[in-house]
């Protein structure tokens, strides 16, 4: 397929842009930048954006059935309702007893069925720590599932819902593995290394999965999107102006879209080499995503 033209959704500048997600009841874009503890509002249609505040790091977020958003903040998970100007409701669902402090939620988002899958890292990951873990929560809780890991990322499912995936982006591991996922119990079992993206250029960060099943992944630190099929064979790899892309999400008209986050490391040479670093950016992908399923489980 052609090279896609690469557009600038928003030039921001977030330290962590992460866990874009597409509201077809607004027709609108959601993502967070961590460290600001802020959620963004982007309507393709009005170029309007938004932001609200929030009282925690909000790592990943995702649609709640009943209005606003679920989240896996830093001491839990959340359900958010954004009211007016910066302002949002943010009630605790589930504590979360980490291993270790300071820790947070990081990569997450609701499996076919609509529940909600988040994991948990050490905020230093210059430590290499293996404290996360990979929690489920639905109608039952918050459950441990997966675990330990160090920086759990790259999750996403099937288009039947029945493999998931599942990765570790730290330098030290840089593995995506598939697990075979019951979906009436969500429970995942018969892991499998994926891929090694040690082979690949480009740490494994956010995910996404296509109407055909193929693996989107974002190389962190080698400024890509990468393509994978469901048998593994890398099929196409985008580029994008800046080092750290951070997750990958399909919205727009007909999920025909690809929206991208990204890092903006903190170093003085950022401003010359990638001045867009932190930006959100999108591209025609030539495929068309899988909407994304709401949090079920709250009147």
């Amino acid at each position: 397929m052609p090279t896609p033209s690469i557009n600038l959704v928003a030039d921001l500048k977030n330290s962590v842009g992460e866990s874009p997600i597409w509201d077809p009841r607004d027709q609108a874009l959601y993502w967070t930048d961590i460290p600001a503890k802020k959620i963004y509002r982007w309507s393709p249609s009005t170029g309007a954006l938004r932001a609200w505040q929030a009282p925690e790091m909000v790592a990943c977020i995702a649609l709640n059935a009943a209005g606003g958003l679920i989240a896996g903040l830093e001491s839990g998970v959340f359900t958010l309702q954004l009211g007016e100007g910066e302002n949002l409701d943010a009630r605790l669902l589930a504590g979360v007893a980490h291993a270790d402090q300071p820790m947070r939620f990081n990569d997450g988002r609701c499996d076919r069925q609509g529940r909600f899958w988040a994991g948990t890292m050490h905020l230093d990951m210059s430590l290499n720590r293996e404290v996360g873990t990979v929690y489920r929560f639905d109608a039952q809780g918050l459950q441990a599932q997966i675990g330990p890991m160090i920086v759990p990322n790259g999750m996403a499912w099937s288009p039947d819902g029945r493999t998931m995936y599942l990765s570790d982006s730290h330098p030290t591991v840089q593995t995506i593995w598939a697990f075979d996922y019951d979906i009436a119990d969500g429970v995942p079992s018969n892991r499998r290394v994926f891929i090694d993206m040690k082979e690949y250029p480009g740490r494994p960060d956010g995910a996404a999965v296509d109407e055909d099943g193929c693996y989107w992944i974002c190389g962190n630190d080698a400024g890509m999107v990468h393509r994978f099929t469901p048998e593994g064979r890398l099929d196409r790899s985008i580029e994008l102006p800046v080092k750290k892309p951070a997750m990958c999400s399909f919205g727009g008209n007909g999920l025909e879209t690809m929206y991208v986050t990204s890092i903006r490391p903190d170093h003085p040479s950022v401003a010359t080499e990638q001045p867009l670093a932190g930006g959100i950016f999108s591209f025609n992908p030539g495929v068309k995503g899988l909407p994304e399923q709401p949090f079920p489980f709250l009147a």
